[in-house]
């Protein structure tokens, strides 16, 4: 069966790093984009970033355009998100996910075949 695990999260200061991983597991992710979402408190799931499987496109939400970057290592089919520069408003729940479309698909309509089980980030003002 298909696991995703993200890695822990934590807090973190503004203006601090952070690195979530997600171990992919249980099938071939060749054909698929893997991403990031998240959930803050009170509010809908958005779309944070996505990277093709096979040749590494990436897609970012604006809101995190310059800051996070997403990347993958085949060998050991986990994916990374590095978020730099963080801030109060990137306090969500973060989810890994696995959708077997485009990661410009994924980020535009929100697709998910496979989720993760979330991961707190919290960052302090």
């Amino acid at each position: 069966q298909v696991q995703l695990v993200e890695s822990r999260g934590g807090l973190v200061q503004a203006g601090g790093s952070l690195r979530l991983s997600c171990a992919a597991s249980g099938r071939s992710f060749s054909n698929y984009a893997m991403g990031w979402f998240r959930q803050a408190p009170g509010k809908d799931r958005e779309f944070v970033a996505a990277i093709n499987w096979s040749d590494g496109n990436t897609y970012y939400a604006d809101s995190v355009k310059g800051r996070f970057t997403i990347s993958r290592d085949n060998a050991e089919n986990t994916m990374y998100l590095q978020m730099n520069s963080l801030k109060p408003e990137d306090t969500a729940v973060y989810y890994c996910a696995a959708a077997q479309a485009t990661a410009q698909a994924m980020g535009r309509i929100g697709l998910g075949n496979y989720w993760g089980q979330g991961t707190q980030v919290t960052v302090s003002s």
